[in-house]
C-alpha cells in the first residue's frame, strides 16, 4: 500500500495538472477568439475592434469569477478548520444539526433494543445458575472452590499450628483437627462431611453440579465458617 504522504503529492500534481491545463486551454481558447475576430474585421486590426474587446472582457469576466470562487471556497475550508477543537471532546447535540442528531438517536435506541431482544431469557447451562434466582451468574464448580481458601485461613487462626493446604487434599482429612468442633445431624455427620462430599464431586466428577448439590456444599462451608468464628 502506498503511503499517506505518497499519496497526497500524486493528488496535488494531479490536482495542478488539471488547473494548469484548463488555464492553457483557455488562454488559448481566448487568443483565437481574438485572432478570429482581428481577421473578420472590416480594417483587419485591433483598433476599433468591438468583438476582440467583448471576446477579451468575457475572459477577463471569467478569469475574476474563477479567482472570487477559488479564494472563497480556500477561506471557507480554513474558518471551518479552525472552528474543530484541537483538543478531544464529546460531541454534543448543538454540534450537530437537529435531523442528525434525531437520526443518530433513533439508530442508538433501535441497536439497543435489537441487542436487549437477542439476550437469552429462559436459558439454563448445567453448572451455572439460572437466570432470575439469587445464583444467577454463578458457576457453581468454581464459587465452591473459591470457599477453601477462605476457611483454611479461618482454621488457622483457631488454630495456628494446622497444617497448609496441599492441593488435591481431601477436606476430611486436611481439617482433621478441627472436626471435633463441628457440631454433627442425627445421622452423626458434621457439616464438614457435607463439605468433602460436594468438593470431591467438584475435583472429580465429570458432569457438572446441580444447584441442590451447590446448595448443599455451600450450606456446609458457610455453617463451618460460622463456626469457626464463634470459636475465635
Amino acid at each position: 500500500m502506498l503511503s499517506s504522504r505518497v499519496l497526497r503529492t500524486t493528488s496535488e500534481t494531479a490536482y495542478g495538472s488539471l488547473v494548469l491545463i484548463t488555464v492553457i486551454a483557455a488562454a488559448l481558447s481566448c487568443a483565437a477568439l481574438v485572432s478570429q475576430a482581428v481577421r473578420t474585421s472590416p480594417n483587419r486590426s485591433w483598433s476599433k475592434n468591438i468583438n476582440a474587446v467583448i471576446v477579451g472582457a468575457a475572459y477577463f469576466f471569467l478569469f475574476s469569477v474563477s479567482v472570487l470562487f477559488c479564494v472563497k471556497r480556500r477561506v471557507a475550508v480554513r474558518l471551518k478548520l479552525q472552528r474543530i477543537s484541537k483538543t478531544y471532546r464529546t460531541v454534543g447535540r448543538d454540534d450537530l444539526p437537529g435531523s442528525v442528531d434525531k437520526y443518530v438517536m433513533e439508530e442508538y435506541v433501535r441497536a439497543c433494543l435489537v441487542s436487549f431482544e437477542s439476550l437469552p431469557t429462559d436459558v439454563h447451562h448445567e453448572g451455572w445458575g439460572r437466570p432470575g434466582t439469587q445464583y444467577s451468574g454463578i458457576r457453581f464448580r468454581r464459587a465452591l472452590l473459591d470457599t477453601i481458601p477462605r476457611i483454611d485461613e479461618l482454621a488457622h487462626l483457631v488454630i495456628p499450628l494446622h497444617p497448609k493446604l496441599k492441593p488435591h487434599a481431601r477436606m476430611l482429612h486436611h481439617f482433621r483437627f478441627i472436626a471435633p468442633l463441628l457440631p454433627k445431624d442425627d445421622a452423626g455427620l458434621s457439616p464438614l462431611h457435607y463439605y468433602d462430599s460436594a468438593i470431591q464431586l467438584v475435583r472429580n466428577s465429570k458432569r457438572e453440579l446441580t444447584e441442590e448439590e451447590f446448595e448443599v456444599g455451600l450450606a456446609a462451608a458457610e455453617q463451618i465458617m460460622k463456626r469457626w468464628v464463634v470459636l475465635l
